[in-house]
């Protein structure tokens, strides 16, 4: 398990406000520590209480990528110089995005395995980003007679789920 550290999620909170206020907004993040099936992490989550509908779109991007892109930084820029042991994992949260996208991953792996175990043929699931692919690998990964992996190039990089040989 995971200590948490609050020097490291004070961190985040206040890299992520600084990020905001450089587009120029200026917005309060909310910072917890939260354990769940994909490992431990701090939860920057952005107040979108303060935000206008048009802000949030921004901020979430299409299919999220915006708010991929702010977390693969936070994940970079906090981590520099850390040894391996000292690194922490950063998850960008605005307006319920992350929760509601992981319900959907969960729906659309459950019905592709569905047809897996029904037809035997694989299942190709596109348009993930890297982080989803790890997320679909993980919630699959105790289901012994399936395995999951990675087909392609990004940006056309898509993951598998087939029956195990």
């Amino acid at each position: 398990m995971v200590e948490p550290s609050s020097k490291k999620q004070e961190q985040g909170q206040e890299w992520l406000e600084e990020l905001l206020q450089l587009v120029g907004l200026s917005v309060p993040v909310k910072s917890t520590f939260q354990e769940s099936e994909f490992g431990a992490s701090y939860w920057l989550t952005i107040d979108a209480a303060y935000l206008t509908p048009k802000q949030v779109k921004a901020l979430t991007g299409a299919r999220g990528e915006a708010l991929d892109a702010i977390q693969y930084m936070a994940n970079t820029i906090l981590n520099l110089g850390c040894a391996p042991e000292e690194q922490a994992a950063y998850t960008v949260e605005l307006d319920g995005y992350r929760l509601r996208r992981l319900e959907e991953l969960k729906r659309i792996a459950s019905e592709a395995v569905e047809t897996v175990r029904q037809t035997g043929e694989e299942q190709e699931l596109k348009e993930l980003s890297a982080a989803e692919r790890r997320q679909v690998h993980n919630l699959l990964s105790e289901d012994t007679d399936l395995e999951t992996y990675s087909r392609g190039q990004e940006p056309h990089r898509s993951l598998v789920i087939r029956m195990r040989s």
